[in-house]
């Protein structure tokens, strides 16, 4: 009788005690188990993009550009150009501006005028005149807040052919096919503005996604996958030279055909204003 009472205690101290070192095994298991850590596509070799928002939007901002007229020739000299501008004031400052912490114009919102690709020259009057050499010339015009950010709409754009003299060969430019445009960042960087870059672009005929077409950025030989047409805040950049380089390409990761669809780049970081 005291054998038959004994047993099923054991029985149960047993059980008990196996339930408590796996339940200790599970819990010490769970505990090991090394953390997933995804890696940000946008965080490489120190350089950092974030991704920036267009606070203030300007849905309604128009310009339309009146001089020089599509396809003119026009003799070399002063090359004189006319915008009309509505729903935007040039020489505002933009009213999120200092939130963005980076390089803002003191003059205000402004045109960037972008010549066959060639670094923008801004402008803060709609109408002004450019000296230009002879030869064929794809004009990109925007309106650009004051910290440089492009708008990017439609209506906000203008793209324009025309000629300077007797260039030897007729443009091939395709104002229909796919183009990037590069804009910034641009130039010589000093003091705080060194701290978030800015970079932007602009594009015609085309829109970016995952599983469409891309803009690869190439930023002291590293590389970003960009797949959203938005301006990123750069940080982390060394002071001194840096290299950008910018390619248009489609799904399968090859270059699109386009006189501007590669660009590179190189500014210049200094600590001391």
């Amino acid at each position: 009788m005291k054998n038959n009472t004994i047993t099923p205690i054991l029985a149960l101290i047993f059980s008990v005690s196996l339930y408590s070192c796996s339940s200790q095994l599970k819990d010490n298991t769970e505990t090991t188990t090394p953390e997933v850590v995804q890696e940000n596509p946008f965080s490489k070799n120190g350089i950092t993009l974030i991704e920036s928002t267009e606070d203030i939007p300007f849905h309604d901002a128009m310009i339309e550009m009146n001089l020089p007229s599509q396809n003119t020739q026009l003799n070399p000299g002063p090359i004189e150009f006319a915008f009309n501008v509505k729903n935007y004031v040039l020489g505002n400052q933009t009213p999120d501006a200092t939130s963005k912490k980076c390089a803002n114009a003191a003059k205000g919102q402004h045109i960037h005028l972008i010549l066959n690709n060639e670094p923008y020259t801004a402008h803060y009057e709609s109408q002004f005149n450019q000296e230009l050499n002879e030869g064929n010339y794809v004009a990109l015009a925007f309106l650009s807040r004051s910290y440089h950010m492009s708008i990017k709409h439609y209506e906000a754009f203008v793209l324009r052919q025309f000629s300077i003299g007797s260039p030897a060969e007729k443009s091939t430019f395709d104002e229909a096919a796919q183009h990037l445009f590069y804009s910034r960042p641009k130039g010589e960087y000093t003091g705080e503005d060194t701290k978030r870059i800015m970079l932007d672009f602009y594009l015609v005929n085309t829109a970016l996604s995952p599983e469409g077409n891309k803009v690869k950025a190439t930023i002291n030989g590293t590389e970003f996958m960009i797949s959203k047409w938005v301006p990123y805040f750069i940080e982390g950049l060394p002071m001194g030279e840096n290299t950008f380089k910018l390619e248009l390409i489609n799904k399968e990761g090859n270059i699109i055909e386009g006189p501007f669809n590669t660009v590179e780049r190189t500014i210049t970081l200094s600590e001391l204003n």
